[in-house]
C-alpha cells in the first residue's frame, strides 16, 4: 500500500478526493488536513511513529503556507519526499517554483481521480509528471519576475477589486497585500495595480 496524505483548505474537495483515492487497491489515504502547517505536523508525527507517509498531495493555494512553501519544508524534513501539487491556478511561475522546490507532480484540479492515482504511483516510484498543457504554457511564457504571492494579488486585482477584497481572497492582511502590490507594480514599471495585472496577464505570468 502507498500511504497518502492530503492537504486542501476546502473540506468537501479533500474529503471527496480521499474517498475516490481510497477506492484504489494500492493507495491508502492516511489523513487529510486543511493547511500546510497541519500537513507538516502530521508528516512529522507519522515519521516519528515509524509509519511514514509516502506521497503528499498538496493544494497550491491555502491560507498560511502555500503548497510550494509546504513542499520546500517537506524536502527539508525528508529529502526526496514524494510531493505532488494540484491547483486551479496553473500559472507558469508556480510550475517553475514547484519543480525547483523538488515537487515531482503538478496537476490541474480538473484532472480525473484515475489520472491522479496514476501520478501518485509515478511519484512514489521516483518519477515525475507535469500536466502537458501546463508545461507548454510555462515554456512559452518565459521566466516571471513575480513571486508567487505577487502573482496571487495581481490575479485578484484583474477585476478591479479593492485592496481589502484582494487581501480577503488571498488570505493576507491589507498591509501585506499593499506591499505585494507595490512590489509587483515596481517590477513591472506601471502606475497602478490594474495595469500591473494586465501586463502580467499579457506575459502569461498570471
Amino acid at each position: 500500500m502507498i500511504p497518502v496524505l492530503l492537504a486542501d483548505d476546502e473540506t468537501l474537495i479533500r474529503a471527496a478526493l480521499a474517498t475516490l483515492l481510497d477506492i484504489e487497491t494500492d493507495l491508502e489515504v492516511v489523513g487529510h488536513v486543511g493547511s500546510g502547517e497541519e500537513l507538516l505536523a502530521e508528516w512529522r508525527r507519522r515519521t516519528a511513529a515509524g509509519t511514514p507517509v509516502a506521497v503528499a498531495v498538496i493544494d497550491l493555494q491555502m491560507p498560511g503556507m502555500d503548497g510550494i512553501e509546504t513542499a520546500v519544508e517537506l524536502q527539508r524534513l525528508t529529502p526526496g519526499a514524494g510531493t505532488l501539487i494540484v491547483t486551479s491556478h496553473g500559472r507558469p511561475g508556480y510550475l517553475k517554483r514547484a519543480l525547483a522546490a523538488g515537487v515531482r507532480g503538478f496537476l490541474p484540479k480538473t484532472t480525473s481521480a484515475a489520472t491522479l492515482a496514476e501520478v501518485i504511483r509515478t511519484v512514489h516510484a521516483g518519477g515525475r509528471y507535469v500536466d502537458p498543457e501546463l508545461a507548454a504554457e510555462a515554456i512559452s511564457a518565459g521566466d516571471t519576475v513575480l513571486t508567487g504571492r505577487e502573482a496571487d494579488v495581481l490575479e485578484y486585482a484583474l477585476d478591479g477589486a479593492s485592496v481589502d477584497d484582494i487581501a480577503r481572497r488571498a488570505h493576507l492582511s491589507p498591509g501585506t497585500t499593499r506591499n505585494y502590490l507595490s512590489s509587483a507594480m515596481a517590477k513591472l514599471g506601471v502606475a497602478n495595480r490594474y495595469e500591473a495585472a494586465l501586463k502580467a496577464r499579457e506575459k502569461g505570468w498570471i
